[in-house]
């Protein structure tokens, strides 16, 4: 990737999570990590073969309705 000197490990963090802030600012943060989350969640759940709606609702459930 590039290189950051002497800087490593928790520094690392630190430096990208300060830019992050700076870049989108803290009030949309929250949205950015919701998102990231959902989409998260969404690829765990397609990795398993887990088909759900929105609404948590198994897509074998209601195709038996």
């Amino acid at each position: 990737m590039f290189y950051l000197g002497v800087v490593s490990g928790p520094q690392v963090l630190i430096i990208v999570l300060v830019i992050v802030v700076l870049f989108f600012g803290g009030k949309k943060i929250p949205e950015l990590m919701k998102g990231l989350g959902k989409g998260v969640n969404e690829f765990k759940n397609a990795s398993k073969g887990d088909q759900t709606d929105e609404n948590g609702a198994s897509v074998e459930d209601q195709e038996s309705k």
